[in-house]
């Protein structure tokens, strides 16, 4: 569904807007009679990935391998010198 609306109604009543827009309504807001924007529902950027319990709990149960956070924290930049060294 597609609705033109003004910007002292949208003002006015942003909360039923965004409301209708949620639900799927696209508004075209107009100043003066003349269109300046679209609202419309927000379309996430990635689709959601639900993980079951099971798998879940067996992801955090895992073993942390040292040895791979070693090397990995060795590898890291190494440290920037102390701009304010000790007198």
């Amino acid at each position: 569904m597609h609705r033109t609306i003004a910007q002292r109604d949208l003002r006015n009543d942003v909360a039923r807007v965004l409301r209708e827009a949620e639900a799927g309504t696209e508004f075209t807001v107009t100043v003066r009679g003349r269109p300046v924007a679209r609202l419309g529902p927000h379309e996430p950027t990635a689709p959601q990935t639900d993980v079951d319990r099971e798998k879940l709990r067996s992801i955090l149960a895992s073993p942390l391998d040292r040895a791979d956070l070693a090397a990995d924290l060795d590898a890291a930049e190494a440290p920037v010198d102390d701009p304010w060294p000790d007198p």
